[in-house]
């Protein structure tokens, strides 16, 4: 499985990269998702973890389609609120885009409309989302087995939860706080993998 880390919001730039940075090498994908930071703000950030030696096949930007084609970031992540996968597909057909999904029928039509991959949540109860409860391994299961494409699961993901994942079928697990909010966070990296049967 592969394990994706994606930013919390509640981090600076110098130290969400520094972080970022560390874990690298343990890490299969980082998904730069803040909301409320400008185009030029992301960008720089890019540039900032390119010159730390961050290679941008890594990286996966949530919604800026247009910070992704200008910085040459394969991969971008589309809200519900972003442009439609469709449209992005035809204006970028490079891109690797996926698409943010919460049931079955989601996937389906995140799908049909040409995504490359979609993440589903949240699937345990997390303190992002609270008094809300998990969508649970049953309705991932669902997912996965009704659309073809990778499926990485998000929401609530800790250590001793993370290694169900993969009988439900998902391809990958996303964490935020759980590693980049961690005390130690390669140590929070190795402890994910570990469980994920990655040594």
């Amino acid at each position: 499985m592969k394990l994706h880390v994606i930013s919390t919001g509640r981090q600076s730039r110098e130290e969400l990269c520094t972080r970022v940075a560390a874990i690298e090498p343990m890490i299969d994908f980082f998904h730069l998702r803040e909301k409320q930071w400008s185009a030029s703000e992301i960008a720089g950030t890019i540039d900032a973890l390119t010159e730390l030696g961050f290679p941008t096949e890594k990286l996966v930007i949530n919604d800026r389609v247009d910070v992704a084609v200008a910085k040459a970031v394969p991969h971008v992540q589309l809200a519900g609120h972003s442009l439609p996968v469709e449209e992005v597909k035809r204006a970028f057909p490079f891109l690797n885009v996926g698409c943010s999904v919460h049931s079955m029928e989601e996937a389906i039509t995140a799908e049909k409309r040409g995504a490359d991959f979609v993440l589903f949540g949240h699937v345990f109860e997390t303190a992002s989302k609270p008094g809300l409860t998990g969508r649970g391994l049953e309705a991932l299961q669902r997912v996965t087995q009704a659309v073809s494409l990778p499926v990485t699961a998000i929401g609530g993901l800790k250590p001793e939860n993370v290694s169900r994942l993969q009988r439900s079928g998902a391809s990958g697990a996303a964490v935020l706080s759980g590693i980049l909010l961690a005390d130690d966070a390669e140590e929070a990296v190795r402890r994910y993998r570990y469980r994920l049967g990655r040594r």
